[in-house]
């Protein structure tokens, strides 16, 4: 088995992963991203940021993670 095998393996199932991650990241989506009583500067506009900061950090997780399983880099 070759190292670039090895690669393609190992990035898909961090992929598929990834998929996982986010499929359970946007079902309990405001749950887990949602108001918090407890925090006393909790505002809507910095939900908001760290919602799309969340969102972002995923697509490119997905993007790199997607990128290494096909070998497009």
């Amino acid at each position: 088995m070759s190292v670039e095998s090895v690669i393609r393996i190992g990035f898909g199932v961090l992929f598929i992963g990834t998929l996982i991650g986010g499929y359970f990241l946007f079902k309990n989506f405001d749950k887990l991203l949602g108001p918090d009583p407890s925090v006393s500067g909790d505002n809507e506009g910095s939900r908001g940021l760290n919602k799309v900061q969340v969102i972002v950090l995923w697509l490119h997780l997905l993007a790199l993670t997607g990128g290494f399983a096909l070998l497009l880099h």
